[in-house]
C-alpha cells in the first residue's frame, strides 16, 4: 500500500505530532522501496522538507525510526485489513477471510506487487540481523495468527467451520501462505502468479466449511 506524505505535511508546521507523522509516512515509503538498510535519511528529509534536527528531535536514530514505522504504520495496516473484519459479531470467518483476500488482490497495484509485503520484506531482511525488529515482527505475526485462530474457533461453535479443523495450525498456514504468495509474486513481478497462488488459498479456506 502506498501512503501519501502530503496527507500529513500540512500539519508539520502546526504541531509536533504532524511532523512526526510526516517523517513516519516518508520513512515507510523509503523503507518499502529500498529496504531498511538501504533506506536513505536524506531521501526522507527531502520528501518531508524537514531538517536533520527536526528528524532527530522525534527519533534518536535510524533504528528507532524503523521500529516506529513497524509499530505505528505497518502494524496498524495489518490489524485494519486482516484482523478487524474478523471481529464482527457472528461473522463467518471463512467468508470474511475470502472477502479480505479478494479485496486485497483487487487493491494491489503493479507497484505494490513488485515491492512486496512490507511486513514480510522486513522479516526477511531484518529478523536475522536485528533482535528489535525480530521480536516486533514475531509479535505481529503472532497477533495475526491468533486473530484468525480465535475467529475460526468461534466459527466452529456456530457451525461455520468444520469441527475437525485445528484452528491454530490453520491460522499459521493461512498467514504463511499469504506471505508466500506475496513473496513469489514479488520475485516474478506477476499479478497472474499472485492470482493463481491466491486461488489456492481460497480453495483451502473453502475446504474448512462443514
Amino acid at each position: 500500500m502506498t501512503l501519501q506524505v502530503d496527507d500529513c505535511m500540512h500539519h508539520r508546521s502546526k504541531d509536533p505530532q504532524g511532523t512526526r507523522q510526516a517523517v513516519l509516512f516518508a520513512a515507510y515509503e523509503e523503507i518499502h522501496r529500498q529496504g531498511f538498510q538501504a533506506a536513505s535519511l536524506a531521501n526522507i528529509l527531502h520528501a518531508t522538507g524537514l531538517t536533520k534536527g527536526a528528524l532527530y528531535h522525534h527519533f534518536a536514530n535510524k533504528q528507532q525510526l524503523g521500529y516506529a514505522v513497524l509499530d505505528e504504520i505497518i502494524a496498524p495496516m495489518v490489524v485494519s485489513r486482516w484482523m478487524v473484519p474478523l471481529r464482527a459479531a457472528d461473522a463467518d470467518p471463512v467468508q470474511v477471510l475470502i472477502d479480505v483476500i479478494e479485496q486485497a488482490g483487487r487493491d494491489m497495484s503493479g507497484d505494490d506487487i513488485a515491492l512486496g509485503c512490507p511486513l514480510n520484506n522486513l522479516a526477511q531482511e531484518m529478523s536475522p540481523v536485528d533482535e528489535g525488529f525480530r521480536l516486533r515482527i514475531c509479535k505481529l505475526f503472532e497477533r495475526w495468527c491468533a486473530a484468525i485462530a480465535e475467529a475460526l474457533a468461534a466459527g466452529k461453535t456456530r457451525g461455520q467451520v468444520h469441527e475437525d479443523v485445528d484452528e491454530t495450525a490453520t491460522a499459521a498456514f493461512v498467514v504463511g501462505a499469504l506471505e508466500g504468495c506475496a513473496g513469489i509474486a514479488k520475485n516474478a513481478r506477476s499479478r497472474q502468479l499472485l492470482i493463481q497462488c491466491g486461488q489456492g488459498v481460497l480453495a483451502y479456506l473453502n475446504s474448512l466449511r462443514p
